[in-house]
């Protein structure tokens, strides 16, 4: 598939969302339900070294499938060049609310350390509040030959301060979104992952990590 033909796979998510937001469905909210969706088999592509200290770049993107409603919840994580230390988060969206203004509490956190730390507190769900029955449970990585590592961290900065909405901005009356897809997504183009699928505003997570051509795709259980 071209991408032409990705970015029209994602069109449609935009009706899917607000369908959701009129029956209630909260935007990477964290659900009751406990079941987990199996991960696809690991991507044909080769991606390796992501724990050492590689001279290049990595990112990953942490799933919840069942998140949301079952549309998917996103976090992110990526490697500083040079070193085997990575820094990862999320847009948790504790409160469920559909909308919530600049500065308010979004559920966003960030950290950093290696990878196998990356994997293990992911894996815990261990910066949420801690009310989650099904922490992160798949994640999809790749290595990037390009990077910037300070960018990334700017716009860190930017997502963990600019609020939580899927729906109409009560500012501007735009159909828009800045969720946890949003935030994952801003934070990895601000990295200049090599490989990333645009994710166009009001796009469901579960789709989205599919369209990610080449990078790995495994189970992330408790560790």
């Amino acid at each position: 598939m071209n991408n032409q033909g990705r970015r029209g796979a994602l069109r449609w998510t935009a009706a899917a969302a607000m369908i959701g937001a009129v029956l209630g469905v909260t935007g990477c909210q964290q659900t009751s339900t406990a079941t987990r969706a199996a991960a696809k088999p690991e991507s044909s592509a080769a991606v390796t070294g992501m724990a050492g200290a590689g001279t290049s770049g990595g990112a990953c993107v942490f799933i919840k499938p069942d998140g949301a409603q079952k549309f998917g919840h996103v976090g992110w994580g990526f490697r500083v060049a040079g070193t085997n230390r990575w820094v990862y988060g999320a847009v948790e969206n504790p409160s469920g609310n559909l909308y919530t203004p600049p500065g308010g509490d979004i559920g966003a956190w960030h950290a950093e350390g290696s990878y196998d730390r990356m994997l293990g507190e992911m894996s815990r769900d261990a910066h949420y509040p801690g009310n989650s029955e099904h922490p992160y449970s798949r994640y999809r990585c790749t290595n990037s030959p390009t990077y910037d590592t300070n960018a990334a961290r700017a716009m860190i900065r930017t997502v963990e301060s600019r609020g939580f909405l899927v729906g109409f901005d009560p500012k501007t009356g735009e159909l828009t979104s800045r969720d946890c897809l949003d935030a994952t997504y801003d934070v990895l183009k601000a990295y200049r992952t090599k490989g990333l699928t645009r994710a166009d505003k009001l796009s469901v997570p579960n789709v989205w990590v599919e369209l990610l051509w080449g990078w790995s795709d495994k189970r992330l259980t408790p560790r």
